[in-house]
């Protein structure tokens, strides 16, 4: 009886089944299981039949000296986006930038080939705008460098040869979701296409400079799907040695650039920059950024410090509270955690006995940030107390810490960092658990003890 074909793959890992299924047996994730047309299966299944045949393996002592670095990092123009990346773009090396429609990688991919191609051969490969509108664009940013060269092209093979050709130390592809490789079956974007095409570029620049020029380092745009996540294969990610979130919301001209995998240095940094007239520029003291323009005289707002990566930034937490008029309240919240300010909520209604059962909840991170750390959980508690008993919080303090079922607050990390930032910044007082005996802090255990405190 002849085999059956895979008809079937999951676009999160790539593995191949016979049937559908709602969970993918390999990655684990839920409905990524889609129906491969004919071609896509035949291609499947015959990649999967095919092994390479070995050949004779290298291979070096562990404990050997490591050799020198020949090729020092590429830097990109902006100092930020080179902390992020470890600073620099290393030769031979492939990074995937994604981010929404409009957010401004294409301007972020222009203004490095700009700055790179001054002294540098650069190579911008546009499968999604004409060469002309790619130079209009390098023209509005004052980004026109003598080494830099466009081309409008959506076929893979032809990229993967001018990568091998050594002409260039950058090739920037805009973007990997519309490339095609003859002999894949499939829509541009699928399966079997961004995989192919992905594999290809890679092993090209991996291979570029084993001839004794420099290698070219390729730096590839990837489109996100409506949860965020890369849109294409799971393998995407594998395959290159940098994957960069660009974040930010379109209507604010903040952006934040952030390493969610890097090979070549720490995920711990982010970059800040701001969309401005000109393109993107980078933020000189982003400590303060987000309570630039805060009224601290309003009930329901509340400053926290936060860390990202390396950095600590003063974030303001908003609430507004309101008597519902609806059979169910109302709860809204943007730049938090929905399900953690639900917990809030309910640990103030038990435990505080704020009948916030019958009001309607708004909860905001002002400026377009976002918040992500436990530790914020008492600025969020604080602002909304604020706000239902309309008593603003004293412009001078600041709060930090994660509150419990119980209404317990336990200490977040970094507290000496956080509050001298806070304490450059004005706010001489800082309340939280395990807060230290250190000037202007308040110590406190419990929430209904730093509501008190607080707001009297």
């Amino acid at each position: 009886m002849a085999k059956k074909t895979p008809a079937f793959a999951c676009t999160a890992c790539g593995d191949t089944f016979t049937r559908w299924a709602g969970r993918c047996t390999s990655c684990g994730e839920l409905n990524t299981v889609k129906e491969m047309n004919a071609g896509e299966a035949q291609v499947a299944a015959k990649g999967r039949e095919q092994v390479r045949a070995a050949a004779t393996l290298a291979t070096e002592a562990a404990d050997a000296p490591a050799p020198q670095e020949r090729h020092p990092r590429l830097t990109s123009g902006m100092s930020e986006i080179d902390r992020v990346l470890g600073g620099g773009l290393v030769p031979g090396g492939v990074t995937l930038i994604g981010g929404e429609p409009g957010i401004g990688k294409s301007t972020l991919l222009a203004q490095i080939c700009g700055a790179v191609g001054r002294t540098l051969s650069v190579l911008y490969v546009t499968a999604e705008e004409s060469t002309s509108q790619v130079r209009a664009r390098l023209e509005r940013l004052s980004s026109l460098a003598p080494h830099l060269k466009l081309a409008a092209t959506g076929d893979a093979a032809v990229i993967a040869g001018a990568i091998s050709s050594g002409d260039y130390r950058l090739v920037v592809v805009d973007s990997i979701q519309l490339l095609t490789l003859d002999g894949i079956e499939g829509e541009p974007g699928g399966v079997a296409q961004c995989r192919s095409c992905a594999a290809t570029l890679v092993e090209a620049t991996k291979r570029s400079g084993r001839d004794g020029r420099d290698p070219t380092t390729l730096m590839i745009v990837g489109h996100v799907t409506k949860d965020g996540g890369l849109a294409g294969p799971r393998m995407l990610e594998h395959l290159v040695d940098t994957v960069l979130s660009f974040e930010g919301d379109r209507y604010q001209d903040l952006r934040v650039v952030r390493a969610v995998k890097n090979r070549y240095g720490s995920t711990n940094d982010l970059a800040l920059l701001r969309m401005g007239g000109e393109g993107l520029e980078q933020v000189a003291d982003p400590t303060g950024l987000f309570i630039a323009d805060r009224d601290p005289g309003v009930a329901g707002s509340c400053v926290v410090p936060t860390i990202e990566g390396n950095r600590c930034l003063l974030v303001e937490v908003q609430a507004l509270v309101n008597q519902t008029e609806y059979p169910q309240p109302v709860r809204k919240v943007a730049g938090a955690d929905q399900n953690r300010v639900a917990m809030i909520l309910a640990v103030l209604s038990r435990r505080l006995r704020m009948p916030l059962g019958q009001c309607d909840v708004f909860v905001n991170v002002t400026s377009g940030a976002r918040i992500q750390e436990p530790a914020a959980d008492l600025a969020i508690a604080l602002a909304v107390a604020s706000a239902w008993r309309d008593v603003p919080v004293p412009a001078d303090l600041v709060a930090l810490g994660e509150v419990g079922l119980g209404g317990e607050l336990r200490p977040a990390t970094r507290y000496d960092l956080r509050a001298s930032e806070a304490r450059r910044l004005g706010f001489q007082r800082l309340i939280g658990p395990g807060a230290g005996t250190g000037r202007g802090r308040l110590v406190v255990a419990r929430l209904g003890e730093a509501i008190d405190a607080a707001l009297g």
